[in-house]
């Protein structure tokens, strides 16, 4: 069995959705974390043993490694034997990488380093991410060598290993998944190999840091294209008058068809913004991948247009707009359809829209307006005219369809057309 003293302090850099369970359950394995974050409120919460994000099991987890003082949190960077970058990478309005969390998080970790340290970027990156890192790190720390420069003699390792986890399930999966880890060199690889043995049940699969890099991007895009297939299918069934929910039903009678729901969209922020990557990367080459991405951004606006066309036939239309977050039963709202879609429901001022997200407290700034209003599901229910589904959460799916005979339904998630 690996000895977890060889790491005796790990930092993770961004505690959000994957830093933050990650730390935790290194944490649990009996190993000091530090967490760094630049906001103060998280930072604080977590210090209180408390989290600042839903995920099932981790305040347990959060809160035990606190107590125990494995897992404490902090706005700076501080020494450490690896540091774990989990920072955001989203992409710029053209659709462009931004990695200037990135950069900003490991040009800080930089002043810190030491002699033997290692570094891992978890965030998911375009190809070429980490040997970038490599660089900005050099940059701030001349006085060490890097593996870019020295190779397998290089005072500081460097390595690329992204999360693969599912929302709502990210504890159990952040042990049970395997994992892909690159490194910039072979030493490197082999050197973070060890340090997800601590925790990892899964197979640990080396390989060089820019086919990690694409393999991540790979997997997201892979998804995204048999989404979009789904998704032009409902658009393509609504024009000829098909149900598209009892036709994938039939089509996936087919021993080897296995055609996903359709949706709202795409939201998250993996699938919706790592295929952007590898179109950037290889615009020319990336044709498929990049009209897929159009496939799924467009299905908002053809949601949007069947909800308006319905309120025409109301003098004062009432909207129960049910979910926001991207997927099923979690709070994430990032790149998320459903949000998109009641923004713009509520800016066209056509009527009042009630929202229904049983995982959040209050609204986000861009949906609150004269006329929209975070309410309970029963309420909502009762006092609207017509009927919206963009999240199939769990309460959803309870709702008996005999309530809803006097309603007008836009069911896009299928919870209830396939009754």
């Amino acid at each position: 069995m690996l000895d977890k003293q060889t790491f005796q302090k790990i930092s993770v850099i961004g505690l959000g959705y994957i830093g933050l369970p990650t730390a935790a359950v290194i944490a649990s394995r009996g190993v000091q974390v530090i967490g760094v974050d630049v906001s103060e409120h998280a930072v604080n919460t977590i210090n209180q043993g408390k989290i600042h994000i839903v995920e099932p099991d981790l305040d347990m987890l959060v809160q035990s490694a606190v107590n125990t003082g494995q897992l404490k949190a902090t706005t700076q960077p501080e020494s450490a034997d690896v540091f774990l970058i989990a920072v955001p990478t989203p992409f710029t309005d053209n659709h462009k990488p931004d990695l200037s969390y990135i950069e900003s998080a490991v040009k800080k970790v930089a002043q810190v380093l030491e002699k033997g340290n290692l570094v891992i970027l978890e965030s998911t990156s375009p190809v070429g991410a980490t040997e970038k890192m490599s660089q900005w790190m050099a940059d701030v720390r001349q006085d060490l060598s890097f593996p870019h420069q020295q190779a397998e003699n290089a005072d500081i390792q460097v390595a690329h290993c992204p999360e693969r986890v599912l929302p709502g399930y990210v504890i159990q999966e952040l042990v049970s998944n395997d994992r892909v880890i690159g490194g910039i060199t072979p030493k490197c690889a082999e050197r973070a190999r060890d340090l997800y043995k601590i925790f990892v049940k899964g197979d640990c699969l080396i390989t060089d840091s820019r086919t990690a890099e694409m393999a991540k991007l790979t997997e997201n895009s892979f998804r995204d294209v048999n989404i979009a297939f789904a998704n032009e299918l409902s658009i393509i069934c609504d024009q000829l008058n098909i149900n598209v929910w009892e036709l994938i039903k039939l089509a996936n009678r087919h021993p080897r068809v296995n055609i996903l729901n359709p949706g709202a969209g795409v939201g998250g922020h993996c699938i919706a913004v790592d295929p952007w990557f590898i179109v950037d990367s290889a615009p020319e080459q990336a044709r498929l991948i990049k009209t897929a991405r159009q496939v799924n951004d467009s299905k908002p606006a053809f949601v949007l247009n069947k909800i308006k066309t319905v309120a025409e036939q109301f003098k004062k239309p009432k909207i129960a707009c049910l979910g926001l977050a991207f997927k099923a039963d979690i709070d994430d709202l990032r790149e998320s359809p459903a949000v998109d879609i009641t923004q713009q429901l509520i800016e066209s001022n056509i009527a009042e829209v009630l929202i229904v997200e049983p995982h959040i407290n209050e609204l986000p700034d861009n949906l609150l307006g004269s006329n929209s209003h975070l309410t309970g599901l029963q309420g909502a229910i009762e006092t609207a005219n017509i009927i919206v589904t963009l999240t199939d959460h769990t309460v959803f799916k309870q709702i008996k369809p005999t309530i809803l005979k006097e309603k007008v339904i836009i069911d896009a998630r299928g919870i209830w057309e396939q009754e």
